[in-house]
Parts: structure tokens; C-alpha cells; sequence
């Protein structure tokens, strides 16, 4: 006996919510029919999907293959629907994009209402992580990431470069002075990344990791910081640009920077086989030539 998709979908709800009464909110159905959903699946596979105690459910090893091989079956069902559907049409649908909340706040919410202009039918969804995030785990159709790849099981495309600035404001540097050698650094009050500690190797030559007098884990905080004088930081150009440009901010230690570093790398990436294809080249498309990097 077959499988039904709207049985999977309930199974991929579990799997993502953590448990049964949390994907039944989510997906507005009973918690017995998202139950009953499940032990049927397990009963028509002659195999244990999930592993239920009375606080949370966890995927069993072979549950967790089937998971991941339903997630790309379902994919495709719906990918060859909208091809048949959408022939000849505007992309439409739901795009969910994922970027660091800087990238989000600086660069796609600018172009959100034309973007939404050009292609009202498309439903755009932005999200916002500090971390990599698992594409198929939130269900995030095409992530943008700063810095090198490594995930050879995503398709990237290149958006281009944001280069590095150190930063700070010109009130901090009126009562603290402005280094003139990395040296000088280490009179100053530096702004730095909790985590991950790796953005705190800045490009500049002969200088060491900084040690971060106050931190954070977000880079709009970060620069919210500097903004009001807290210190010193460096941030990417996507998000200091502009306060450069309009005396907010003071770009300092020019001449010993470091360029092209692989942290200035910007990509856009989604799975080889996404089935949203249409959907992501048209954002991607029209994002690209309109990015202030």
C-alpha cells in the first residue's frame, strides 16, 4: 500500500516541530490525527520513525534517512505541479529567504517593494539568523552567507564582494584619538563578535585576534554600538557604506588593510535539486545588479 503526501507533510511536521502537539498547532489539525498519521506510515514501512518519550519525540536513525528522502521527493512533486501550473506565467508561490538580520535590515528590505512590485504573486518570507542554517530543516528555500563555503551539497552563486571596514564614530575618536598603527589598537575600547570568535581576526597586517572589550553575536548591534561611541569595530561594507559615506562613521587604518579576504565573499545558496528554481532566480536576479556591497 502506498503512502499518502499529506500523511508525509504531517511526518516532516513532527520532525521539524519536535513533536506531535506542537506540529497539530502548526498545522491547525487534532494531535490524534497527526498521531494516527504517523503510526500508519510506521505500520505500512514495517519500521520505528520516531522514538516518543513522554517529553519530545526523536527521529530514529532509519527515520531520519526517510525524512530527508521524503523532503526531496516532495520537493519535486511540487516542482513538477508548478512547472505544469506556472507555464508561460510570473514565478509564484512562497520564498522563504534566510540572511544575517545586517544583510536583511541593509540590503533586502530596500528592495523588498519593488521586488514584490515586479512579481506580486511571489510570497516573500525573510528570516533572519546569525548562524548557518540547515536549508531543509527550516524549510529556507535560498540562504544568503558571508565569508567561504564549504557545503558542497549547495548550489552558490556569487553576488559579489563587501569589503571590510574599521569603523568607529567620529564622537569616539574626538574624545579617544584615532589610531594611526595597528599598535595603537590596544589603547582603544574594541567591538567584537561573541560568536563566531573567527570575526575577530580582522584584515588588517600584523595584527592579532582582538579581544573584544564588549561583544555581540549580531552584527547590527555591533554597529549600533559603534554608532554611539562605545569604540572601535570592523564590519562589512553592506552594512557601514553609507554611514561612511554620510560622516556617521570614520573608516580608519586604510593603509594597512588587508583585501580580498574570504570573509568578503557573499553567495547566495539553495539545493542543487530546489524545486523553487524559478522562484530564487527571479529574487536572485533582480537583488543582484541592486546590492550595495
Amino acid at each position: 500500500m502506498l503512502t499518502r503526501s499529506d500523511d508525509l507533510e504531517i511526518l516532516l511536521s513532527v520532525a521539524d516541530m519536535g513533536g506531535f502537539s506542537a506540529a497539530a498547532d502548526a498545522m491547525n489539525m487534532q494531535v490524534a490525527k497527526v498521531s494516527r498519521a504517523v503510526s500508519k506510515l510506521e505500520r505500512q514501512l514495517g519500521v520505528t520513525i520516531l522514538n516518543r518519550t513522554t517529553r519530545r519525540v526523536e527521529l530514529t536513525e532509519e527515520g531520519r534517512q526517510f525524512v530527508d528522502s521524503v523532503r526531496i521527493a516532495l520537493q519535486q512533486i511540487q516542482s513538477a505541479e508548478e512547472e505544469l501550473i506556472s507555464a508561460g506565467e510570473l514565478p509564484k508561490g512562497r520564498l522563504r529567504v534566510d540572511a544575517a538580520s545586517p544583510f536583511v535590515f541593509h540590503q533586502l528590505v530596500p528592495l523588498t517593494r519593488k521586488f514584490k512590485q515586479s512579481y506580486p504573486d511571489i510570497e516573500l518570507e525573510l528570516t533572519s539568523n546569525e548562524g548557518i542554517v540547515d536549508l531543509l530543516e527550516k524549510r529556507t528555500d535560498v540562504a544568503i552567507r558571508i565569508g567561504k563555503l564549504s557545503d558542497s551539497t549547495l548550489y552558490a552563486r556569487s553576488l559579489g564582494r563587501s569589503a571590510l571596514y574599521v569603523v568607529a564614530s567620529p564622537d569616539y575618536l574626538t574624545a579617544q584619538g584615532s589610531p594611526e598603527t595597528p599598535d595603537d589598537l590596544a589603547q582603544h575600547q574594541l567591538i567584537g563578535f561573541s560568536s563566531p570568535k573567527s570575526l575577530n581576526s580582522w584584515p588588517i597586517e600584523g595584527l592579532a585576534p582582538i579581544k573584544p572589550s564588549s561583544a555581540s553575536s549580531n552584527g547590527e548591534t555591533i554597529r549600533q554600538l559603534v554608532l554611539a561611541g562605545n569604540g572601535i569595530a570592523c564590519l562589512s561594507g553592506f552594512m557601514v557604506k553609507k554611514d561612511i559615506e554620510q560622516g556617521r562613521l570614520l573608516s580608519l587604518l586604510d593603509d594597512f588593510k588587508i583585501s580580498n579576504t574570504e570573509r568578503e565573499l557573499v553567495s547566495a545558496v539553495y539545493y542543487k535539486s530546489s524545486t523553487v528554481a524559478r522562484r530564487i532566480s527571479a529574487f536572485l536576479d533582480f537583488i543582484n545588479p541592486q546590492l550595495t556591497l
